[in-house]
């Protein structure tokens, strides 16, 4: 078995082929011959090459058309050309049509041995880019935007219907309900995933400085412009460019942006050359583009070039349903993720997530469940390893509602959620919080009892 990797050696003469296959032997590669285009052919049918090398005249056809099939049938397999009547110009065709060398007989050994060898290096980084990609497209697949809400589901119907179209798509709803994930989705669902996929947050930055990044700028267009630098827009080439809190942008920098959605051209900063991009636009916003243009502050010709197909995003308060199914979801990635495992959450502490109104939406939910996975210490979750902002306020909200119980059983919630803020104001010290709660130490470490919170203390050695 070779260490080196395996090569398919295609040659039409039987001396130059064995001696080739021989050398390659010895130098660790596993390395196949075959004497036409054809046997190549039925070759790599059947198991994989990193390494083509491959003579330009063959006796059923040439080089270049070999080439050209590994090229649209095994993109991840680099080429190299070997012939006997090299020229300049051969060489050029051969780059241009996709070899990664060009080597001329008699072959020298040594410079074989390095095409070989950057070949090799080659196709294990395209292979490493491919693996990337597809963990990408797995990452970010309409299938791992987990939800049963009926709203979601509307939202999924129209990905689904307009994903591999050109049409501009405006994604509306609040901050951290997961636009920049279903954009990317859109992105890795259409037929632009090989291409690019560019994200520019449009409230990050100045109007000055978001010009430049969106468009680019030559060299001494203003201070600091030192060298030509190439913008979004054109990074995004052949891809998909999402711009997110496009609200913010100024209305100069809006009629700029209408131009190049329309016509897909624009000039980098401080120059008069017109550049052409194929770009597909995703935009987001938080806030309410319609009264937006209402008020005069976001061009209407805008507006309507952008909300062609929209899709709004519900806050998480509105589908409480998903909490559950999003939960164990962020808590079996980033346990894993961390090397802590978990398997689950207690009742009480789903039940906390539910009842918690999550302003901050999904990312939200996402952070405090990474924040216990990392903190706490037992295979489940419970109440105490979600963060006090997050129990305090479900505790403070339930507290003025009825629901058939006494007083005294209503004021537990409240009057629990007190007492365990007041110890750990004081560092879990008995004493100094019976003083300042102007209670006697048999009452607090009664409540304490009460409430399981001497078994907290306990549990974290206090």
């Amino acid at each position: 078995m070779s260490d080196k990797g395996s090569i398919l050696v295609v040659d039409d003469d039987a001396i130059i082929l064995d001696s080739l296959c021989e050398f390659l032997g010895l130098e660790g590669y596993a390395a196949t011959g075959v004497r036409s285009a054809g046997q190549a052919k039925k070759a790599l049918a059947e198991r994989r090459f990193e390494v083509v090398l491959t003579d330009v005249n063959l006796s059923d056809g040439s080089g270049f058309d070999l080439l050209d099939f590994v090229r649209d049938h095994y993109p991840q397999t680099v080429v190299i050309l070997i012939t006997g009547y090299g020229t300049i110009e051969s060489a050029v065709e051969a780059i241009k049509k996709g070899a990664y060398d060009y080597l001329t007989k008699p072959i020298v050994d040594d410079d074989l041995l390095l095409a070989v060898e950057r070949a090799s290096r080659q196709q294990a980084l395209l292979n490493e880019n491919r693996q990337f990609r597809q963990q990408l497209e797995h990452r970010y697949s309409l299938d791992n935007v987990i939800s049963q809400d009926y709203k979601m589901a509307r939202v999924f119907e129209l990905i689904e219907a307009v994903a591999d179209s050109k049409t501009t798509i405006l994604m509306t709803g609040p901050s951290g309900t997961g636009k920049s994930m279903l954009a990317r989705a859109i992105h890795y669902r259409s037929s632009r995933q090989n291409g690019p996929f560019i994200e520019v947050s449009c409230g990050a930055m100045p109007e000055s400085l978001l010009e430049s990044e969106l468009f680019g700028h030559v060299k001494g267009s203003f201070t600091g412009a030192v060298r030509d630098k190439e913008g979004k827009f054109l990074a995004a080439n052949k891809g998909t460019l999402f711009l997110d809190e496009i609200a913010t942008a100024t209305p100069a920098m809006q009629v700029k942006l209408l131009r190049a959605m329309q016509e897909k051209q624009f000039e980098p900063v401080g120059s008069n050359t017109t550049v052409s991009v194929d770009v597909r636009v995703i935009l987001a916003t938080n806030v309410d583009l319609a009264e937006e243009v209402r008020k005069g502050r976001f061009r209407e010709d805008l507006y309507y070039r952008v909300n062609v197909v929209s899709l709004a995003l519900p806050p998480l308060a509105d589908r409480a349903g998903d909490v559950p199914l999003l939960a164990e979801h962020f808590l079996a990635y980033y346990g894993k993720t961390h090397g802590r495992p978990k398997s689950g959450f207690t009742d009480k502490a789903m039940q906390c997530l539910q009842q918690y109104q999550w302003p901050g939406n999904v990312r939200e939910l996402e952070n405090v469940v990474e924040r216990a996975a990392l903190l706490s210490k037992r295979p489940l979750i419970d109440i105490d390893d979600l963060p006090p902002a997050v129990r305090e306020r479900v505790e403070n909200g339930m507290a003025g509602r009825y629901r058939g119980q006494s007083l005294k059983k209503a004021l537990e919630g409240p009057e629990r959620a007190f007492l365990r803020a007041a110890l750990e104001a004081h560092h879990w010290n008995r004493q100094d919080t019976s003083k300042a709660l102007d209670i006697n130490r048999t009452t607090l470490y009664k409540k304490m009892k009460y409430y399981g919170l001497e078994e907290e203390a306990a549990s974290m050695g206090l």
